[in-house]
């Protein structure tokens, strides 16, 4: 019983650590934009408020796939290994 429960624990701490890893494509990928659109305002100062919310647009739909991440890792952290307790 106690070596079930010790690995419910260490799968759903590894689980966690994994779907946390998740956090790093979106802020390469938002620097990237980011950096990309100022160099587009750069060429052209006038197109700046067209330019700007195309990148926020873009920038929120990357953002997404961070906190779907985070909040897999708090489930994994304080929901997953009670229910997963709860059936052994």
């Amino acid at each position: 019983m106690e070596m079930a429960r010790a690995l419910v624990l260490m799968g759903c701490a590894i689980g966690a650590g994994l779907a946390l890893i998740a956090g790093i494509g979106p802020g390469i990928g938002e620097g990237y934009a980011a950096g990309k659109a100022l160099e587009a305002i750069a060429r052209q100062p006038e197109m700046k408020g067209s330019i700007t919310s195309s990148m926020l647009l873009g920038i929120a739909c990357a953002e997404t796939t961070g906190i779907y991440g985070f909040v897999t890792g708090l489930l994994l952290i304080f929901v997953a290994p009670g229910i997963f307790l709860g059936m052994l």
